[in-house]
């Protein structure tokens, strides 16, 4: 399928832009190669299964004790970087969120905002909220900066460029920022970070987002590989983190395995480069650092999920992408299918949480079901468990009173409701059925060729000449 074939991806929906992602021969092939790149590296990381499957379990524990203790957590984290001088805001919606980013900005005047990578923020489309207002808010991480000037959102948690190989990128940096057509990997990084340089010195607020919040100490943990985290948060002279309400771990020592199971999941790496410790502004006897630290701690649907004993699972998430990387749908649409934020198989159980299930009706049935993602969950989320769920309250009526979400009830149809009904009464009734089964195998040649989505990749189902319980009969008649 060519370029000029193919319709306007904001045109689509999931299906169509899974149509026109197949029919890319190039993305597949950038996505391949990267997926199984990764996946070596994180088996590599894990060659003792029984430790693997330990610090797994460990994982799991942490983060369901975290989320047992949530409110809690919340208020102490509060306090304690009340305490440390961090100033703490709540928003329940991203709007509530980037008009709180935009009060801070206006206070200082602020005209430049240099971001670190924050998945929250885009949840939040901060980017194009402070544009509109006349900021200019620059992406410092390399992938992201790289999406930022092909204006295209990321897609990958981890790695927001890995849709584009090196001819790409030199492509983009030769047409967007005028420099010499390279496809070096090392000239483009020294590219990109000799254009961001200036900005850090420039820009009035830093923005990052927030892996780990630690209640016990008031601490925000932010780890990363190219150091554009700890320019963002330390050369400005304000400090704004956004994150989500479910990133709150207990203590420092619960910090300890999760570093390690998110640094090994992701890239294969046993530490990462920069593990940077925020627990307030600059103090007076300290030569750098923000003047000034504010943290937003989003809802945006957690509380939703946080609400029912199941879905709460979906919280547990570190953002590591191992689930991503494993995944066979998502190695052949890639992220941008999806529509939103967080693609592959952890967005399409956050997601519905988020923009509400009327909005991603088809993410939860994008699997096969594998159990790849399960497997290689570092925290044990069951994912496809939580897809069966979902695609059960997808079918649920909307009326029905024990709706636990938004947009419940997508794809509920009476059609169906009465078909399948129907089908049940069918198969409960011995004379219905030995009714049916007559009528089926006499009147076959009218079975329908088109019964659906299912014959646009299979031959419909046509039912045999006799039924088995006739051969049966004959054949133990012809015995006697």
């Amino acid at each position: 399928m060519n370029a000029e074939q193919r319709i306007p991806a904001i045109e689509l929906d999931f299906k169509g832009r899974a149509h026109n992602a197949l029919g890319d021969d190039q993305l597949r092939r950038n996505f391949r190669t990267a997926m199984d790149s990764l996946m070596t590296k994180r088996a590599a990381s894990f060659s003792d299964a029984d430790e693997r499957e330990r610090l797994r379990e460990l994982g799991n524990h942490i983060r369901a004790r975290a989320l047992s203790k949530l409110p809690e957590l919340l208020e102490r984290l509060e306090g304690n970087l009340t305490r440390n001088g961090v100033n703490v805001h709540w928003a329940e919606t991203v709007e509530e969120a980037n008009n709180i980013v935009l009060e801070i900005a206006q206070a200082h005047n602020a005209r430049q905002v240099i971001k670190g990578k924050s998945m929250v923020s885009e949840e939040m489309e901060m980017n194009h909220f402070l544009e509109g207002h006349g900021i200019e808010s620059l992406e410092s991480d390399m992938g992201e900066y790289i999406v930022q000037l092909d204006h295209e959102k990321p897609s990958h948690i981890i790695m927001p460029a890995i849709h584009k190989n090196a001819g790409q990128v030199a492509s983009l940096f030769h047409d967007k920022l005028g420099v010499e057509y390279t496809k070096d990997v090392d000239q483009l990084i020294q590219i990109g970070r000799r254009t961001l340089r200036k900005k850090f010195f420039e820009a009035d607020i830093g923005v990052s987002g927030v892996n780990f919040a630690v209640a016990e100490t008031g601490t925000l943990l932010l780890v990363e590989n190219e150091g554009n985290g700890r320019m963002s948060t330390g050369v400005p002279p304000v400090h704004i983190a956004v994150t989500g309400i479910e990133k709150v771990v207990e203590n420092l020592r619960d910090v300890v395995p999760l570093l390690s199971l998110l640094t090994r999941s992701a890239l294969g790496q046993p530490i990462t480069t920069y593990v940077n410790m925020i627990s307030g502004p600059r103090k007076a006897d300290e030569l750098d650092g923000p003047q000034e630290v504010h943290l937003i701690l989003l809802d945006n649907g957690r509380s939703q999920a946080f609400a029912d004993s199941e879905l709460r699972q979906t919280l547990n998430c570190i953002r590591c992408g191992a689930c991503m990387n494993h995944c066979p749908v998502y190695t052949r649409v890639g992220g941008h299918t999806y529509g939103e934020v967080y693609p592959g198989p952890i967005g399409k159980i956050i997601t519905p949480h988020m923009v509400g299930l009327h909005k991603v009706p088809d993410h939860p049935s994008a699997s096969s079901l594998c159990g790849a993602c399960g497997e290689v969950c570092p925290v044990k989320i069951p994912i496809p468990s939580l897809l069966r769920r979902l695609r059960e309250e997808n079918v649920k009526a909307p009326d029905d009173p024990h709706k636990v979400m938004r947009g419940q009830g997508s794809k509920y149809s009476k059609k169906e409701r009465l078909m399948w009904a129907g089908w049940r009464l069918l198969n409960t009734s011995p004379m219905l059925y030995r009714v049916f089964g007559f009528f089926a195998t006499r009147l076959r040649g009218l079975t329908p060729s088109n019964i659906g989505p299912w014959t646009q990749n299979h031959s419909a189902p046509k039912p045999a000449a006799r039924s088995l319980h006739e051969l049966a009969r004959e054949h133990l008649e012809g015995k006697r």
